[in-house]
Order: structure tokens, then C-alpha cells, then sequence
């Protein structure tokens, strides 16, 4: 068999899998509550799994391994910033949002931040959080379907629009048949395909590269001086605001909503003891490897014009061909893992939230799941266009989307699960400030060192906003939850 032969076959295996997983999951799901949600029965291996899987998109393998490589040391702030994004989320929201969307009954994210469902305003929150939604997971699925189409490309030279057809057709199909239940079994199994991945083209990378002393030798004479630097040779209030900018894509975590409905579904709270310390080692594994591969690639193949290639390029020239068939997977995996989360969310806020909005009753169980259905495929053919013909660097698009949501919903949210009861008029308001400010932030100052305007500010004018916003009428705030009042 040819090297090409042998990664279509590892890959055929995997999507086989895949799809299996999708039709087990269809026995398990008979209404819109377990196609978004899985009857909130998520142990700790797929929650801990799924939901780190889902955060880790095509952005980590690609983007943060590229980057590593385009930056020198100065990417290293990318680890303590994602791994701060997993602990804000494992320890302290994990715990109450799991108790809290028992509390209330809520399915998503939207239903639990809108407030009042009798406040003249709760339409409002629920209709403008949908377009924040939308609007960003199309830039984020479409970023992935791009990435799809870099690995196919990279495996077997077709071309990009053909890899992203493909690439669509696999995710939809195993979203399709089994909604929450096969996304949270198959993000499983590609988290551990990532782990693997993170695991072994490091250790190998690095043993070509000649150990950590050779490869501290090869980045001096084979990088510029900028690149040795832990701030890209940025100096003064420049440095600094790169450091934080970079630092402030871990405030993001809580805003996501295809990573905290984990969360929301998890089975109790000896599920969540031991998802956290899964999650949290995950992260130390997958970042750290990433860089560990971005910076090696820099000594062993310093000649690579697309940065974001690099992985493939390490896969390809050390390992054997079941070996890169096996990391062109992980890949995959990482796209997948994102985008079918990001899917199923758009379609809860499309199908479930608008119909709570416009007031509508809720659907029979068969209505219900074939019109989420419908939703998915429409979602998925506009990021499939937009992927295909609008074009851009993985890193920024994922990062401008994760930006946007993160600044829009983790405000609210962490201000919600601390026992302050926002008002409805003031959730809208946050949300607006975030989500707009960030879009204002991407196309005004793309230039920003570590894109602190956009990381920063408004993460912080929408808390500020939730902060000072009324408070809510009426019954008490309920008090803070604590895993001590679990």
C-alpha cells in the first residue's frame, strides 16, 4: 500500500467509529432535552473529555503549534493563558452552573443568563444572544471546515473545497442522528485522539530535534533575535499589552456556550470531582505539546511559508505512514470535536431559544428533533460556503469568535452564578456591550499587540456594565453556590 492508501484506510476506520457512535446515540435520544442536553447524565470521562475537546478546536493543533513557530518563546504566554481559561471553568463555574440550571430547569446557556421569563425585555436577551451565537459560530465552524480542508489537502492533494465537502458530511451526519449524546461520545474519543497526538509527535519532534539543549542552539541561530524573546523583542507598554492581550484569551472560557452546557449536563458532583482533574491535566498535555512541536518545527524545517502547516509537516517527514494517518486524525478530531459542539448550540439557540422567545409551546418530541435537524444542515451549509470562500488565518478567525462570545456571556454569567440578580434590562446590556465592542475592537485596531483591545476591554465595559446594571425585582438572589452547598 502507498503512504496515501495507508492514511485513507486509518482514516475511513475512524470515521466508521465515528458514525457508529451516531447511530448508538439515536436509540438514546427521544427529545429535544436529550438532543441538547442528554438528559443531564454525563459522567466524568466524556464531560471532562467532550468539553475540552470542544474549547481545543483546530486552533490548538494548527494555530497554537503555528504560532509557536511564527513567534518564538514569546508563545509560550499561550500556556498559562489556556490552562487559566480551564481552572476558571473546572473549579469555580463547573460546580455552579451544574447546580444552578437544576435550580432553574434551564437547557441552554441563553435560557439560564435571559432572566425573568416575564420581564418585557426576556424576548429581547433571548433573540439578540441567538445572533450573537449564530453570527459567531458561523466565523468558528467555518474556520474548522477550513482547517479540514488543509488536512486533506496535506494527505492526499485535493483540494480545499473537496476536503470541507467531506469534512461536512462526516460531522453532520453523526450530529444529525444522535444530537447531544453522539457529540459528547465522539468529542470523547477524539480528546483522547488529541491527547495521542499531543503525546507522541512532541517526544519524537524533539529526539530529531537533538534534546532541549540542541533545540535551544538551533532556535538561536535558526530564528531571528525577536523570536528568542518572551515578548517577541516588544518592549515598554507594547510588551505589556501583548502579555496581557495573550493572557486574556483565558478570560474567554466561561462565555462559550458549546463548552459550559457540559456543564450544564453533567451526572453530579462525584462526575465533576474527577472531570476537573481530567480536564485540567488534558490542557497541560495538549498546549504544552503543541508549543513543544511549533518550536521544534522552527529548527527542523525552517523554511515552511504557511506556519500553520507545521504539524503536518512533523507528521509527515517522522513518522510512518500509519503514524501521520494517525495525527491527520487527530486534526480532524480537533475540528470535528468543535464543530459539532458549536452546531449543536447553534441549533438549540435557533430552534429551542427562539421558539421560548416568540412565545410558542414547546414541540412534540418527533417535531422537535426533525426540525433541530433542519437547523443543523442549514448552519452547516453557510460555514461550509463561508469556509470555502472567505478564507482566513485559523488563528485570528477562532480567536475573534471566541473573543466575541467570551466578552458577550462570561461576564453575565460569573456575576449570575455569584448570586447577583442582574436585571433583565441590564443582561441585555452586557451582552450587547461585549459582543458589540469586540466586533468594533477586531475591524478598528487589528494591529493591537496580543490584540489586548479586543481581549480586554470589552470583557471588561461588559462586566462593568452587569456590575452597575439594577438589580432585579422581587423574590431574593439566591445565595452563591459553593461545592460546600452542593
Amino acid at each position: 500500500m502507498t503512504r496515501a492508501q495507508i492514511i485513507l484506510v486509518t482514516l475511513l476506520g475512524y470515521k466508521i467509529v465515528l458514525v457508529s457512535v451516531g447511530l448508538w446515540a439515536s436509540r438514546r435520544t427521544h427529545d429535544t432535552r436529550d438532543f441538547f442536553l442528554g438528559g443531564r447524565k454525563l459522567g466524568a470521562w466524556v464531560a471532562a473529555l467532550s468539553a475540552s475537546a470542544s474549547s481545543s478546536s483546530a486552533w490548538t493543533l494548527l494555530g497554537v503549534s503555528g504560532a509557536a513557530y511564527a513567534w518564538g518563546l514569546s508563545a509560550l504566554w499561550l500556556f498559562p493563558a489556556t490552562l487559566s481559561g480551564f481552572l476558571i471553568n473546572w473549579l469555580w463555574v463547573a460546580p455552579r452552573l451544574m447546580h444552578r440550571s437544576r435550580e432553574t430547569g434551564s437547557i441552554t446557556l441563553t435560557e439560564f443568563l435571559a432572566g425573568e421569563p416575564t420581564h418585557p425585555l426576556f424576548k429581547s436577551v433571548i433573540r439578540f444572544s441567538t445572533l450573537v451565537i449564530v453570527f459567531s459560530f458561523l466565523f468558528y465552524i467555518a474556520s474548522q471546515f477550513q482547517a479540514a480542508g488543509h488536512a486533506f489537502a496535506s494527505a492526499f492533494g485535493t483540494s480545499p473545497n473537496t476536503s470541507i465537502a467531506i469534512g461536512v458530511a462526516v460531522i453532520v451526519l453523526y450530529t444529525l442522528l444522535g444530537g447531544f449524546w453522539a457529540v459528547s461520545v465522539t468529542d470523547t474519543i477524539q480528546g483522547l485522539l488529541m491527547a495521542t497526538c499531543a503525546l507522541i509527535l512532541p517526544i519524537v519532534a524533539l529526539t530529531a530535534a537533538g534534546g532541549f539543549d540542541a533545540l535551544a542552539d538551533g532556535l538561536r541561530s535558526a530564528s531571528p533575535a525577536a523570536q528568542l524573546s518572551l515578548t517577541g523583542g516588544r518592549s515598554g507598554f507594547v510588551a505589556l499589552a501583548f502579555i496581557l492581550g495573550t493572557l486574556g484569551i483565558g478570560l474567554g472560557y466561561p462565555g462559550q456556550p458549546h463548552v459550559v452546557n457540559r456543564f450544564m449536563a453533567l451526572r453530579d458532583p462525584a462526575a465533576l470531582r474527577l472531570g476537573k482533574t481530567i480536564a485540567i491535566l488534558w490542557a497541560a498535555i495538549i498546549y504544552s505539546g503543541m508549543l513543544l512541536v511549533g518550536l521544534c518545527g522552527r529548527v527542523l524545517f525552517p523554511m515552511i511559508t504557511d506556519n500553520e502547516q507545521v504539524l503536518f509537516e512533523a507528521a509527515d517527514r517522522l513518522l510512518p505512514a500509519v503514524g501521520a494517518g494517525i495525527m491527520i486524525a487527530a486534526v480532524l478530531s480537533a475540528i470535528m470535536s468543535t464543530a459539532d459542539s458549536q452546531l449543536l448550540v447553534a441549533t438549540s439557540s435557533l430552534s429551542y431559544d427562539l421558539r421560548r422567545a416568540s412565545g410558542l409551546p414547546d414541540e412534540a418530541a418527533g417535531a422537535g428533533l426533525r426540525h433541530s435537524r433542519y437547523v443543523v444542515l442549514a448552519i452547516s451549509a453557510t460555514a461550509m460556503l463561508l469556509g470555502m470562500f472567505a478564507p482566513a488565518a485559523i488563528f485570528s478567525r477562532v480567536l475573534f469568535a471566541w473573543s466575541a462570545l467570551g466578552s458577550a456571556f462570561g461576564p453575565l454569567l460569573i456575576l449570575r452564578l455569584a448570586g447577583m440578580r442582574t436585571s433583565t434590562a441590564g443582561a441585555l446590556a452586557s451582552i450587547a456591550t461585549g459582543f458589540t465592542l469586540t466586533v468594533i475592537a477586531h475591524f478598528a485596531f487589528p494591529l493591537a499587540p496580543g490584540d489586548w483591545i479586543e481581549r480586554l476591554v470589552p470583557i471588561v465595559c461588559a462586566f462593568l456594565v452587569a456590575w452597575i446594571a439594577p438589580r432585579e425585582s422581587g423574590r431574593p438572589a439566591p445565595a452563591p453556590v459553593t461545592p460546600a452547598t452542593k
